[in-house]
């Protein structure tokens, strides 16, 4: 990436670094450290379980509102889209953050501080990310910041898990914005340096095998789901996963049975596959649903004569699409400029987020850290420390102006 640059980027970073009201901005984001973070916190003591996002969308509405952003409202989906108009409604750009948590309805977000660290079941993810879309749009419009083109604030839903990029998928494929985004910036999770223009490739499902049920004792030999279920998982966990291209499975739940002394009726898992190479991707998606169908034969071959065979299903239930916005695209470009211009050390990497959707559909997307640090995402003991957070704020500011312009430029 370094003999691509001194680019045009670099060009468009100085120039922006030279504005006052740039500036400006940057300053709003030094003073407003505190004020972040209580909107962080804010944010984050709204449950957001997903498909269950509304309550938190609300809240993101009336706060994009409040900045008298035009027209903020919850779309078909669940979205909180609001839009700030530029001179030109092109080039568009989106700026998001999602709105949903791996965590169920009842978790206790109560907030706890030890330092500077702040621990609540999705603190960093995406409450951070959420928090410096709203102060993003804070300086733009405390400062008075005219642009040529126009932002699309959108705080979304599916982003996690079973969410299957509903609310990214929907904005891209059939909201009034479709065909109309010439690029995408998500923000998710902290951290300074990182820029994830590749789009990790998954694909999501659940195996549920069905069978008659019984008595341990008086009906042993009758086919059971959950030794047709582990035998399928083991099966699985005996793929030889390359390391190059990197390809990873997980089962990540299971459950079934009534008790010690019942066959159960019924045994089900939910099942991660991802893969860097899409043909990766494909050997092992084959070897799975192989596995699946073979350990259900296993069992009906084993079963008592006379007895009902296991029935299984196998649904898909997230699929993930892989590809890349190239490292000599403008918007990477644009963002490697911009970290190395506010003290970071860039780095491109690929992971699995909103931006997936539009780098699949040839849009130029990449995904970056709110700033500060952050660790152990997905379980009850996650933490974030804002320290340093007004540096990514920067970074993201430059990155969105380098791509909307500033008005008069």
């Amino acid at each position: 990436m370094s003999t691509i640059l001194p680019s045009v980027a670099d060009q468009g970073i100085g120039s922006l670094l030279e504005s006052t009201t740039v500036q400006r901005a940057f300053s709003y984001f030094d003073s407003r450290a505190e004020a972040i973070t209580k909107e962080q916190t804010q944010i984050n003591s709204i449950p957001s379980p997903p498909f269950g996002e509304r309550k938190r969308a609300d809240y993101l509405r009336q706060t994009f509102s409040a900045l008298a952003l035009t027209n903020a409202h919850l779309d078909d989906e669940g979205n909180c889209v609001a839009l700030r108009r530029g001179a030109s409604d092109r080039p568009l750009l989106v700026a998001s953050a999602h709105l949903d948590t791996v965590f169920p309805a009842d978790t206790d977000l109560t907030l706890r501080r030890v330092g500077a660290k702040l621990f609540a079941p999705g603190i960093a993810d995406d409450a951070c990310g959420l928090a410096g879309l709203v102060a993003i749009a804070g300086a733009l419009q405390s400062c008075e910041i005219e642009t040529a083109g126009s932002i699309l604030f959108v705080a979304t839903v599916g982003e996690e898990g079973e969410g299957n990029l509903r609310g990214v998928r929907h904005l891209f494929t059939k909201s009034e914005w479709a065909g109309r985004i010439d690029a995408f910036i998500s923000f998710d999770g902290a951290g300074l340096d990182g820029i994830t223009n590749g789009a990790l490739g998954s694909r999501r499902y659940r195996v549920e095998f069905r069978g008659p049920g019984g008595h341990s004792w008086s009906d042993f030999g009758t086919a059971n789901p959950v030794h047709a279920l582990a035998c399928a998982v083991a099966r699985l966990a005996s793929y030889p996963a390359p390391t190059d291209p990197r390809t990873t499975f997980n089962v990540g739940r299971i459950e079934g049975g009534q008790g010690v002394n019942a066959v159960p009726r019924q045994a089900a898992m939910d099942v991660d596959l991802r893969s860097t190479s899409a043909d990766e991707l494909l050997k092992l998606d084959a070897f799975f649903r192989r596995s699946v169908r073979e350990a259900a034969d296993d069992e009906n071959f084993r079963r008592s004569s006379g007895t009902e065979p296991l029935a299984v299903v196998t649904e898909m239930i997230g699929e993930r699409p892989g590809g890349e916005t190239s490292a000599e695209d403008p918007l990477v470009q644009l963002a490697w400029a911009a970290t190395e211009a506010v003290g970071g050390k860039p780095s491109l990497n690929r992971a699995s987020t909103d931006s997936n959707l539009p780098i699949s559909l040839g849009v130029p997307a990449i995904t970056l850290g709110g700033g500060g640090t952050s660790a152990n995402s997905h379980t009850p003991d996650e933490w974030y420390d804002p320290r340093g957070r007004a540096v990514a704020l920067k970074r993201a500011l430059l990155v969105i102006l380098g791509t909307v312009g500033l008005e008069g430029k």
